[in-house]
């Protein structure tokens, strides 16, 4: 059976009108990038793998947004419907975890384990990565097609690779995602963030005496193996076998030509060389999946000594920005295979959801089975303690009673009519993602639990905006955004409402002249809907910089998770009446709460740089939008 590669996965996004090819000349530099953000953009019509056949200065090909649609994602795992990819890593996890006690389970396995057996990496004495070769001197790294993704990135980025090291203890193999700054014809920054195993294992290194840690780098392997690639297995978990389970055929590995090192024989492109463990270089800064570029940092230095690839390579890649892009749709995937993993920690899971908003770490949607007093807060915690979800800032808790993860107008009726501030927040503490600009240190911060749970009597009742004085007639949401504007330092205001009516919450662009500003607009208009009798709006608040676009939903949530660190800037009242039950923080109003996600700077205490959101220049995106029709994709440019 022929090897699954990228070819094959072409072939059958093209026969499914997944894939357009376009034969218009286009540039590394910036375009190839912008137009992969808009078609992620343009609806499921305009949506497509993108294939340039002309890229200026190079003579290979680049593939883009491949895995950038739910459809594609399937076809990558082999699946006819998403709700199929919950069981796929169960029963991979079933096949090599459980446990054989009798000789019934042990025969009844056997075909089971025979198939596993069969899926384990096979060993070739050569392949098509090695078609032509490249060593010590003749390697020319500035052939390759390596894009520059945003206008402020310090260079050229790959950002697609499998990234492959050993364990220099055990060695056992790990295949990761890291991202390579290109500095020249023979040198990558080599980006591994600390939490994660490239870095563990230049640790290792150096903890033994080595100089240099060795590393091969795959570039364009099959859809299953790239997405294996990102897939946060269980610790020990060789990516190369849930590849192989995914596709349902073996991973061929061929060794490389200067590293002690095995790689996929069926990639396009292969990149190998050594890191020294006390070289450091700075890298950075990058317009990361975050939306913001992650600014610029030491980071260790690969220095390759060989470059292999086919001889009618295709260089695959990337962008990843502002939401959405084509690594939402991978993360959603993930969402979905690991919903059964999850359950193996927390039975009483029913879904999971990490909206393309959050940027895969900053919000986690959980609905679970209630059984008892605070499941809510138990689950929250259960997740803080697994793998890289420990990094998770916002985790928002429903119960079966509660609306479906997916139905946005109904979750945001439920926060605002239950939420309350006193009761159903809790702050911790822990590691955070490194991309995070707005935690208070690097890796250290604060994350937050919303439970939106019902109540048992154990926990209290809530005291909900019914609670609230109401006023005399309907509130007019521009008689009260006139109102707002008219207060010192809030440039732009809007009403957010569900779709019940009634509570709502406010949106502030402030002109942030002195740190005080946030928190003095929001006693302000707590004061002002206590007065006007508006508490039912204007008791919960977001505050962002002035000039924000305040009428898109998904960006102002996009901006308020990424600008804040939970603790810091989500602001209280103080509560008038005494809670004599205790149940609930009797220092804190029930319903008052306000989120200040606005740039933090020096003098707000905060002393790490503030990164800036990745846009693309308004020149580059006319033409663009001047030939859209031209390069075949449908609908208008965004």
């Amino acid at each position: 059976m022929k090897q699954p590669d990228l070819r094959s996965f072409m072939d059958r996004l093209e026969a499914e009108g997944e894939l357009l090819r376009i034969d218009r000349e286009v540039s590394c530099e910036l375009e190839i990038a912008a137009i992969a953000d808009r078609v992620s953009r343009a609806g499921p019509e305009a949506n497509k793998a993108l294939l340039f056949t002309q890229v200026a200065g190079s003579r290979f090909p680049v593939l883009i947004n491949a895995l950038g649609s739910s459809r594609r994602m399937q076809i990558a795992c082999g699946v006819e419907d998403h709700r199929a990819l919950e069981n796929l890593l169960e029963d991979f996890l079933q096949r090599i975890e459980r446990p054989r006690v009798t000789w019934r389970d042990k025969f009844g396995a056997l075909p089971l384990l025979g198939r596993l057996a069969r899926l384990f990496p096979r060993h070739v004495r050569n392949g098509p990565c090695q078609e032509v070769v490249h060593e010590g001197g003749d390697v020319d790294l500035l052939e390759v097609p390596v894009l520059t993704t945003w206008p402020k990135d310090a260079g050229p980025f790959v950002t697609l690779p499998l990234v492959f090291t050993k364990d220099p203890e055990t060695g056992a193999r790990n295949c990761g995602m890291y991202r390579l700054q290109r500095y020249d014809e023979n040198t990558f920054g080599f980006h591994v963030h600390t939490h994660h195993t490239g870095a563990d294992h230049l640790r290792k290194a150096k903890a033994l005496g080595r100089e240099h840690l060795e590393v091969a780098v795959a570039v364009g392997a099959s859809a299953a193996t790239v997405f294996s690639a990102v897939a946060p297995l269980p610790p020990g978990v060789d990516e190369l076998l849930f590849a192989a389970f995914i596709q349902n055929q073996p991973v061929d590995l061929v060794k490389c030509r200067t590293v002690d090192l095995e790689v996929p024989a069926a990639a396009e492109f292969v990149i190998e060389g050594r890191v020294p463990v006390d070289e450091l270089r700075r890298e950075g800064p990058f317009g990361d999946h975050t939306g913001f570029y992650s600014l610029a940092d030491d980071y260790h230095v690969l220095n390759v000594t060989a470059l292999t690839h086919r001889r009618d390579a295709i260089w695959h890649t990337t962008v990843v920005g502002p939401p959405p892009q084509e690594d939402c749709h991978m993360g959603a995937a993930i969402e979905r295979l690991f919903i059964p993993l999850q359950r193996k920690l927390m039975p009483e899971l029913i879904d999971m959801r990490l909206p393309f908003a959050g940027v895969f770490h900053n919000l986690m949607l959980l609905k679970v089975r209630k059984d008892y007093p605070g499941q809510g807060r138990k689950v929250a915690h259960t997740v803080w303690g697994m793998g890289q979800a420990m990094f998770t800032k916002v985790i928002v808790v429903v119960d079966e009673d509660g609306p479906a993860l997916d139905d946005d107008a109904a979750l945001l009726d439920l926060l605002l009519e239950r939420f309350d501030s006193a009761r159903d927040l809790e702050f911790v503490f822990g590691p955070t993602e490194t991309l995070d600009h707005a935690s208070r240190a690097l890796h250290f911060g604060s994350k937050a639990c919303i439970d939106l749970t019902r109540e048992f009597p154990a926990e209290g009742p809530r005291r909900t905006v019914a609670d609230a004085a109401q006023p005399s007639e309907a509130i007019d949401d521009a008689e009260l955004v006139a109102v707002l504007r008219e207060l010192a330092g809030v440039e732009d205001a809007l009403v957010i409402r569900g779709r019940a009516g009634g509570a709502g919450a406010i949106a502030v662009g402030v002109d942030k002249a002195q740190p005080s500003v946030p928190r003095v607009t929001m006693e302000q208009i707590w004061d002002l809907g206590e007065r006007r009798g508006f508490q039912a709006i204007t008791d919960r608040i977001l505050l962002f910089d002035k000039n924000e676009r305040l009428d898109d939903n998904e960006r102002l949530l996009w901006r308020a998770l990424a600008h804040i660190e939970p603790e810091r800037d989500v602001q209280r009242s103080p509560n008038p009446v005494h809670d004599a039950s205790l149940r609930r923080s009797p220092g804190y109003h029930p319903r008052r709460i306000g989120i200040d996600a606005t740039t933090k700077k020096p003098s707000d205490g905060f002393q790490r740089d503030w990164p800036t959101e990745q846009t693309h220049p308004k020149k580059l995106l006319n033409r663009i939008a001047n030939h859209w029709t031209e390069m075949g994709l449908a609908g208008e440019c965004p």
